[in-house]
Parts: structure tokens; C-alpha cells; sequence
């Protein structure tokens, strides 16, 4: 499932089977998906590129506690999905300012590598923060801060 700022997860989209024996409510599994291709010229040397780049939620490997789980929760899991989109704006960021080169496989690769590792370490500083939403006060800093950044790189945002 694709991200959109008009579609936020509903409890319907978290198909995996609950973990109840967890100390979190809920788990959404989400990542980056990217891909790109380079063209060549008849003497080998390379003209153009393109690249796809999408912010993705698995529903098959996303799941909640339904005795635990509430709107709040649920807010707590579409800033997961959130952040990787914003992490996505950031890979298509830093692709929009790459120069066509010798090097610009390794370039593509490097870009999208970072944004991964980034994004893992966001994702674990977010729940370490908010105390996988327990913490208010820190999750509605996340929430503000979160959306700020999206707001910043709005320009980069998934159609």
C-alpha cells in the first residue's frame, strides 16, 4: 500500500497476526521502495537516468492488539508510515540534485542506503522517545515535528 496524504491507515489495513504477549499495541511494517535505470549513448557513456521512489506500509506484516487498540494508537502507527515518507522526500531530494556521471549507480545506491539507514534509526528514536506512544507530551512533539518536515519537503511529496 502506497502512502497518501488523503489516506491514513485504518485498523482494517494491519493483517498480520497480533503478537499479545508484546509490550507495543501495534507494529506497522513499512519501507522505501526504489528502483531506478540509466541510459547509455552508442559510445558507452551515460546520458540519463530515472528513478522511482515510494514510501510502502505491508499490511501482512503489520499488526495490533485489538484489545489494546484506540485511535491514539493508531495515530502513533500512521507517524511510522509518515516518517518513512518523509524519508522518501529526502531520497528524492538528494536524487533531484545528482549530476548524470560515471558514477551515478553507485551514487543512486549510496542515496538510497543512507535514506535506509536513516530512516531505521528514526523509527527506533521515535519509539524510544515516545515510549511506543506512551510518553504524550513526546508523541505530540513527534506529531508537530513530523509534519513540519513533510511541510518542508513538500515539493518531493508522493502523488
Amino acid at each position: 500500500m502506497s502512502w497518501s496524504a488523503e489516506n491514513n491507515l485504518t485498523w482494517g489495513d494491519f493483517k498480520a497476526e497480533a503478537k499479545p504477549n508484546a509490550d507495543e499495541a501495534a507494529l506497522t511494517a513499512s519501507g522505501i521502495t526504489f528502483g531506478f535505470s540509466v541510459r547509455k549513448s552508442s559510445e558507452g557513456n551515460y546520458v540519463s537516468f530515472d528513478s522511482k521512489v515510494e514510501a510502502h506500509f505491508y499490511p501482512e506484516k503489520s499488526w495490533y492488539v485489538k484489545e489494546r487498540a484506540s485511535s491514539y494508537i493508531l495515530a502513533h502507527e500512521q507517524l511510522h508510515f509518515d516518517l518513512t515518507e518523509l524519508y522518501v522526500r529526502k531520497l528524492r531530494h538528494g536524487i533531484s540534485k545528482l549530476k548524470i556521471s560515471p558514477a551515478i549507480k553507485e551514487n543512486l545506491r549510496a542515496l538510497h542506503a543512507a535514506a535506509n539507514k536513516e530512516l531505521a534509526e528514526m523509527q527506533q528514536q521515535y519509539d524510544l522517545e515516545t515510549d511506543h506512544s506512551r510518553r504524550i507530551g513526546k508523541q505530540a512533539y513527534w506529531s508537530a515535528f513530523v509534519e513540519k518536515e513533510l511541510y518542508k519537503l513538500r515539493g518531493f511529496a508522493s502523488k
